[in-house]
């Protein structure tokens, strides 16, 4: 992924891959607790939404180019310790979510309705999102830095954040009915994704 010259090495030791996706996980935890905050407390509306809109994305940065980060992600070893913390990140979430959020109830009835009654459905999707979303940011992360770009996690973001709101704003006024967060959310995936095999194809 990363030509001969680069100087940069790979972080790919145990304890650290555990304690760097101990972080992505407690800054994970924060982001939804904060987004249950706005939800629970602020009446529903458009400035609710763009809150809420705000929070998903600085979750998904979070969550996409942490782990990129922490691991120095440059090669594809690299790119695989990457995808290890945000795997371990989505774990230390759970345990998170189990202990703090269910015996307060802190999600609404629609979102346990999703899974036919529980609220257990979601933590295997978000295992492998998590771990999807830190393979993908550690893959553009590596390219970047492979032509020699900025690698700050604020530089890389920036074009998929961007990505992201044009996408929701497209869904919003084609009216679409889709949830402005969700919306946005789901272009974030879409366009690191789309970063992410540009630069695989880059390389092939």
């Amino acid at each position: 992924m990363t030509p001969s010259t680069t100087t940069a090495a790979d972080r790919s030791e145990f304890r650290h891959v555990l304690l760097s996706g101990t972080i992505v996980g407690v800054v994970t935890a924060a982001a939804v607790i904060l987004y249950l905050i706005v939800s629970r407390l602020l009446s529903p509306g458009m400035v609710v939404s763009l809150l809420q809109t705000v929070i998903v994305l600085a979750g998904g940065v979070a969550a996409a180019f942490l782990p990129g980060f922490y691991a120095s992600s440059r090669t594809t070893q690299g790119i695989a310790s990457a995808a290890a913390i945000g795997l371990w990140g989505t774990i230390v979430f759970m345990a998170i979510d189990i202990i703090l959020l269910r015996p307060f109830r802190a999600y609404p009835w629609t979102w346990d309705a999703v899974g036919g009654g529980s609220t257990w459905w979601y933590l295997p999707v978000w295992w492998m999102l998590g771990t999807f979303l830190a393979w993908m940011g550690a893959i553009v992360t590596a390219g970047r830095a492979a032509r020699g770009g900025d690698v700050a996690i604020a530089a890389l973001a920036l074009p998929v954040v961007v990505g992201a709101a044009v996408i929701a704003l497209l869904v919003t006024l084609a009216r679409l009915h889709v949830y402005l967060p969700v919306a946005a959310g789901a272009g974030f995936a879409l366009v690191l994704t789309i970063l992410a095999v540009v630069v695989i194809a880059r390389k092939g």
